[in-house]
Protein backbone atom coordinates (compact mmCIF):
# COMPACT_ATOMS: atom_id res chain seq x y z
CA UNK A 1 0.00 0.00 0.00
CA UNK A 2 2.82 2.38 0.89
CA UNK A 3 4.47 1.91 -2.54
CA UNK A 4 1.19 2.70 -4.30
CA UNK A 5 0.75 5.88 -2.27
CA UNK A 6 4.36 6.87 -2.93
CA UNK A 7 3.85 6.30 -6.66
CA UNK A 8 0.72 8.44 -6.67
CA UNK A 9 2.48 11.25 -4.80
CA UNK A 10 5.47 11.17 -7.16
CA UNK A 11 3.19 11.22 -10.20
CA UNK A 12 1.21 14.12 -8.73
CA UNK A 13 4.36 16.08 -7.92
CA UNK A 14 5.73 15.65 -11.43
CA UNK A 15 2.41 16.77 -12.92
CA UNK A 16 2.43 19.88 -10.77
CA UNK A 17 5.95 20.76 -11.89
CA UNK A 18 5.21 19.96 -15.52
CA UNK A 19 2.91 22.92 -15.95
CA UNK A 20 4.82 25.64 -14.06
CA UNK A 21 6.10 28.68 -15.91
CA UNK A 22 9.62 29.96 -15.27
CA UNK A 23 8.25 32.60 -12.88
CA UNK A 24 6.20 30.03 -10.94
CA UNK A 25 2.60 30.35 -12.10
CA UNK A 26 0.93 27.40 -13.77
CA UNK A 27 0.15 26.86 -17.43
CA UNK A 28 -3.19 25.19 -18.01
CA UNK A 29 -2.75 21.43 -18.35
CA UNK A 30 -4.42 21.48 -21.79
CA UNK A 31 -1.62 23.75 -23.00
CA UNK A 32 1.54 22.27 -21.52
CA UNK A 33 3.31 18.97 -21.95
CA UNK A 34 6.67 18.43 -20.28
CA UNK A 35 8.54 20.57 -17.78
CA UNK A 36 10.62 23.77 -17.65
CA UNK A 37 13.44 22.10 -19.60
CA UNK A 38 11.63 19.87 -22.07
CA UNK A 39 8.12 21.33 -22.20
CA UNK A 40 6.36 22.97 -25.08
CA UNK A 41 5.37 26.12 -23.13
CA UNK A 42 7.75 28.94 -22.39
CA UNK A 43 8.13 32.70 -22.21
CA UNK A 44 8.87 34.38 -25.55
CA UNK A 45 10.48 37.78 -26.17
CA UNK A 46 8.07 40.70 -26.14
CA UNK A 47 9.79 41.97 -29.31
CA UNK A 48 8.38 38.96 -31.17
CA UNK A 49 4.78 40.03 -30.39
CA UNK A 50 2.87 42.69 -32.27
CA UNK A 51 -0.64 43.79 -31.33
CA UNK A 52 -2.80 43.72 -34.46
CA UNK A 53 -6.48 44.33 -35.13
CA UNK A 54 -8.44 41.98 -32.81
CA UNK A 55 -5.40 39.99 -31.70
CA UNK A 56 -1.68 39.37 -31.92
CA UNK A 57 0.95 38.45 -34.47
CA UNK A 58 3.97 36.47 -33.30
CA UNK A 59 7.11 36.47 -35.42
CA UNK A 60 9.46 33.84 -34.05
CA UNK A 61 13.01 32.92 -34.99
CA UNK A 62 15.22 30.11 -33.69
CA UNK A 63 16.12 30.89 -30.09
CA UNK A 64 12.81 32.65 -29.30
CA UNK A 65 11.32 29.34 -28.08
CA UNK A 66 13.13 26.07 -27.38
CA UNK A 67 11.16 24.19 -30.07
CA UNK A 68 11.56 26.78 -32.85
CA UNK A 69 14.15 25.74 -35.45
CA UNK A 70 13.10 28.06 -38.29
CA UNK A 71 11.17 31.33 -38.73
CA UNK A 72 7.42 31.31 -38.02
CA UNK A 73 4.58 33.82 -38.08
CA UNK A 74 1.48 32.98 -36.04
CA UNK A 75 -1.68 35.02 -35.56
CA UNK A 76 -3.90 34.72 -32.50
CA UNK A 77 -7.33 36.30 -32.11
CA UNK A 78 -7.91 38.16 -28.84
CA UNK A 79 -10.77 35.75 -28.07
CA UNK A 80 -8.46 32.71 -27.83
CA UNK A 81 -5.58 34.44 -26.02
CA UNK A 82 -5.10 33.41 -22.40
CA UNK A 83 -4.09 35.79 -19.62
CA UNK A 84 -0.46 35.67 -18.51
CA UNK A 85 0.09 36.02 -14.79
CA UNK A 86 3.58 37.52 -14.89
CA UNK A 87 3.40 40.43 -17.38
CA UNK A 88 5.25 38.37 -20.01
CA UNK A 89 4.22 36.62 -23.23
CA UNK A 90 4.22 32.81 -23.30
CA UNK A 91 3.66 30.34 -26.12
CA UNK A 92 2.86 26.62 -26.08
CA UNK A 93 3.68 24.65 -29.23
CA UNK A 94 2.28 21.13 -29.46
CA UNK A 95 2.77 18.55 -30.92
CA UNK A 96 5.49 20.35 -32.92
CA UNK A 97 6.85 23.81 -33.72
CA UNK A 98 4.28 24.28 -36.50
CA UNK A 99 1.30 23.96 -34.17
CA UNK A 100 0.64 26.75 -31.66
CA UNK A 101 -1.59 25.39 -28.91
CA UNK A 102 -1.88 28.27 -26.41
CA UNK A 103 -0.72 31.87 -26.30
CA UNK A 104 -0.59 33.89 -23.07
CA UNK A 105 -0.47 37.70 -23.05
CA UNK A 106 -0.06 40.06 -20.07
CA UNK A 107 -2.91 42.14 -18.71
CA UNK A 108 -1.60 45.31 -20.33
CA UNK A 109 -2.37 43.73 -23.71
CA UNK A 110 -5.99 42.91 -22.97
Amino acid sequence: MRSILTGVLVAYASCVQAHDSHSGWRYESFCCNGDNHTGDCQMIPSQSVKVINNGYQLTLSPGDHRLVTRDHVFKFPQTTTRRSQDSEYHLCLYPNEDTPRCFYAPDMSF
